[in-house]
């Protein structure tokens, strides 16, 4: 057996998702690819792990903000790149778990290995795929863990020895070792098996986006990676505790899941740079709009337009989170923000940051940063943006990059062929046993 990898801060950045999709679409002699192409190959001379995708269902009050289709968006990614992982976000509150393994099990294998699903449970979109509105919270977490059993069970079907090489190098099949799943269940019938060949990582690297009760404890029983809104040390620490108390509770080994923190970073070759930059952002922020971002990380239905900007908001504002139908981990931070005091006008500027992680400083200012959460557990992969402009990407890739690898944080090239191999991540747990074949 090898020994153990040093453990190492693992690192993604953006793919798309940004406005500059729209300026792409009135180019006829471009792709509404190309600006990700570009990111995608600087990213991977960066030895950034992975990249990631975004989804929004609907166009919403601030448009679609660049959103493509995450599966194809990342499977024509695939097709540029040759190391660096592709995770896709997709909810399982308007999919199909059959089509899921079909899809992401095809993205594993055009990618030869490279594949990572970050489940969520919608929040919004629920006007294009009525009848019957958004499901609670409750539910849709019950139908997101029963379509997560469902598609491992389907990436399981074929059992070791299924597909093998004969004497003519051409492939063999043993189609007693493809077993069918047999699932019955609340939300999903699937007999199964699967029908597409067994996948390059058997399953792609499973990630989840979310930190209410229910997410939480979806994330400590199933997912190799929590993707939440961590925005101080205390909040991270105390949420790391939390799911990690879980799962261990399921059995799961020690560090699982990784967690997965968003770092909005604002870089200056000086402190001094950086102060200025966070304050002309704040400066120039539309206070008007400012209050609808707030009302929608309330949980939305909330009018603020009453509200002195300097006043602090009154507790009969502050919804009860066991109402709200939507994102209640968001929430939740921002009515502790609120009960802490905070005056609608900090509010709208801390709501610029979505309830992520912020940091402003020189690259080894924030190097500091993010050491000091690698170092407290808290951190195992974090979002390093930017690359598209020149500017941020030699901050990142000269600058903090540089920096935490001096610091032997961060590995400075891909160990593994697969992503699941360059996570470092354990290996999965053994096959159940599928019903006999009738």
């Amino acid at each position: 057996m090898s020994a153990k990898r040093p453990r190492t801060l693992r690192t993604v950045t953006g793919a798309g998702g940004t406005s500059e999709t729209y300026d792409l679409a009135l180019d006829p002699t471009r792709s509404t690819l190309d600006t990700a192409v570009r990111v995608a190959k600087l990213a991977e001379a960066a030895r950034i792990d992975a990249l990631f995708t975004a989804d929004l269902l609907s166009f919403g009050a601030q448009g679609a903000i660049g959103s493509q289709e995450p599966l194809v968006f990342v499977s024509a990614l695939s097709q540029v790149t040759s190391r660096i992982g592709l995770i896709a976000t997709v909810s399982t509150t308007f999919h199909h778990p059959y089509n899921l393994a079909r899809l992401f099990g095809t993205l594993d294998h055009v990618s030869n290995g490279r594949a990572a699903w970050n489940l969520v449970t919608s929040s919004v979109g629920e006007e294009n795929f009525g009848p019957g509105g958004l499901p609670g919270p409750e539910d849709r977490y019950a139908r997101a863990e029963e379509a997560l059993e469902v598609v491992n069970a389907l990436w399981d079907s074929w059992e070791t020895g299924a597909l093998t090489a004969g004497a003519d190098g051409t492939a063999v099949l043993d189609r007693d070792r493809v077993r069918p799943i047999g699932h019955s269940g609340r939300f999903f019938t699937v007999a199964g098996p699967l029908n597409i060949p067994p996948l390059p990582q058997r399953r792609p690297v499973q990630m989840q986006a979310g930190q209410s009760a229910a997410g939480t404890a979806l994330g400590a029983r199933y997912a190799e990676i929590v993707f939440t809104s961590l925005p101080t040390l205390d909040v991270a620490v105390d949420f790391t505790r939390r799911i990690r108390e879980q799962a261990r509770r399921w059995g799961r080994p020690d560090g699982l899941p990784l967690i997965f923190s968003s770092l909005h970073a604002t870089y200056g070759a000086t402190e001094e740079e950086a102060r200025r930059l966070v304050r002309e952002r704040r400066e120039s922020i539309d206070f008007d709009r400012g209050r609808a971002q707030v009302a929608d990380m309330l949980g939305g239905g909330i009018d603020l337009s009453g509200v002195p900007l300097d006043a602090k908001l009154p507790e009969s504002l502050l919804p009860d989170l066991g109402s709200v139908n939507r994102r209640r981990g968001r929430v939740e931070i921002f009515a502790g923000y609120a009960r802490q005091g905070y005056t609608l006008r900090e509010l709208v500027v801390a709501a610029q940051d979505t309830g992520h992680w912020a940091v402003a400083g020189t690259p080894e200012q924030l190097a500091d940063a993010v050491e000091e959460r690698f170092r407290a557990g808290v951190l195992d992969v974090v979002t390093l943006g930017g690359l598209a402009d020149p500017r941020e990407h030699d901050f990142v890739v000269n600058g903090l990059l540089h920096e935490l690898r001096k610091r032997k944080i961060v590995a400075p090239d891909y160990t593994g062929t697969t992503l699941r191999e360059n996570l470092g991540l354990p290996d999965l747990p053994a096959r159940e046993s599928a019903p006999a074949r009738v």
